[in-house]
């Protein structure tokens, strides 16, 4: 029998001893052999990196000299950290003893697929799906980001319904296995982002390079959400407009990044107004904050753009508009979009 591939879970903390304490008992039991478990650290000033050295002494620490975020703060781990895969596990997700291997096994027999996820369901409602990658990411082709199970705010209940495997267009960062070989070969996460849809940008230039991302329903885990920052927060509507616009820019071709990214500042305007009659004047800023950095740096990221030789695998792109379907046509589940539109 030849050997298991080595796995390296890696959790990025910072101040997270609460989510510690609770969840990492079910990552220490997962019953994959050939296993590395790692606490990457951006400058936590809380009690966390104590508690695992008393509690789980066999259990890797490496420490970053300042919060980097979550693009940073993995780019920064993994350098130091030496497998065949690399989980980037959320600290606020549960899971069960045998998730590893169905990923492993499936990524294993697909040697094109670069990265996949398990099944992601709600820590705090197990019958559903949870928000931040669902049964897999999809994005429309306005760059709206989506998941079988998710549509906007809109989150389905766990029938059974995505228990296929597929191809996707993404794969969650709460619970992202990647080959070392591809991490490596596309220079890991995009540290300008900081946080937010940085999982997704780094999954669609894999794709440009000529990869796959898959999707793996008889792994599952459980996970928290918003445990960093809560959907109200205004960081977190500033992260997702800036990164997603960057995103597209880097990611398109020129003349469609153009068209696209016009259309969507657009868009983005009608929620700063929905933002505003709803008297939250905190998170409208933050789409106008977003703008500015958004066109401030657009020499910056322009040079961020890439030719790849491979034909870009456009699997799980949505060619319509998942926006107009889920508020004009009446569509929010998943099944009810057009199969025709997915490419």
């Amino acid at each position: 029998m030849s050997k298991l591939p080595r796995v390296a879970v890696v959790i990025l903390n910072w101040n997270g001893r609460f989510f510690l304490e609770k969840f990492l008992p079910s990552v220490y039991n997962s019953s994959y052999p050939n296993i590395e478990f790692v606490i990457g650290d951006n400058a936590s000033d809380d009690d966390s990196i104590l508690f695992v050295k008393q509690y789980y002494p066999t259990i890797t620490i490496l420490e970053n000299d300042k919060n980097y975020g979550f693009a940073g703060g993995y780019n920064k781990v993994l350098e130091r950290v030496d497998a065949d895969y690399y989980i980037l596990l959320n600290s606020d997700v549960e899971v069960s003893q045998n998730w590893i291997e169905p990923v492993v096994a499936y990524m294993e027999s697909n040697p094109n697929i670069a990265a996949a996820q398990p099944k992601i369901l709600s820590f705090h409602s197990k019958e559903k799906f949870e928000h931040a990658g669902a049964a897999g990411g999809y994005m429309d082709y306005l760059g709206f980001p989506f998941c079988r199970g998710r549509i906007l705010h809109e989150v389905e209940e766990d029938h059974g319904q995505y228990d296929q495997e597929s191809e996707i267009f993404w794969a969650s960062g709460a619970a992202l296995f990647i080959r070392e070989k591809a991490w490596k070969e596309a220079n890991g996460l995009d540290e300008d982002f900081f946080a937010h849809m940085e999982e997704i940008d780094l999954c669609w230039r894999l794709k440009k390079m000529g990869y796959a991302i898959g999707y793996c329903p008889t792994s599952v885990v459980y996970h928290v959400g918003g445990g960093t920052l809560n959907a109200s927060n205004p960081k977190k509507t500033y992260l997702n407009f800036r990164n997603n616009l960057v995103m597209l820019q880097k990611n398109l071709p020129l003349g469609k990044a153009i068209w696209i990214i016009f259309l969507r500042l657009w868009f983005d305007f009608a929620a700063l107004m929905k933002f505003l009659i709803d008297r939250k004047p905190k998170d409208a800023w933050a789409i106008s904050r977003a703008h500015q950095y958004f066109l401030l740096n657009i020499f910056k990221n322009a040079r961020k753009r890439k030719k790849y030789r491979a034909t870009e695998n456009q699997k799980g792109l949505y060619n319509s508009s998942v926006i107009i379907d889920f508020y004009a046509n009446n569509k929010h589940k998943f099944s009810q979009l057009n199969p025709k539109d997915f490419k």
